[in-house]
């Protein structure tokens, strides 16, 4: 499980990323955006691709599943 805070910029991709190489599977990524305030649209494009390819979203504020489903449609 990642746990992420405060605001996360398209920066912080580029990290995560990196991370994620180290996993053959996203279906055992877990993040943890319970204490996240603020993403950019770069970032919530990002976190609705992991999800898409099974990557587990917690405590996702509204706003930002909001905005993902939109940038569905």
């Amino acid at each position: 499980m990642c746990i992420l805070s405060g605001r996360f910029e398209t920066e912080a991709v580029a990290e995560l990323k990196k991370l994620f190489k180290l996993h053959t599977d996203y279906h055992d990524i877990v993040l943890d955006l319970k204490d996240v305030s603020m993403v950019d649209r770069e970032v919530m494009r990002f976190l609705a691709r992991c999800e898409s390819d099974g990557l587990k979203l917690e405590h996702c504020a509204p706003y930002i599943r909001e905005w993902m489903e939109r940038e569905k449609d």
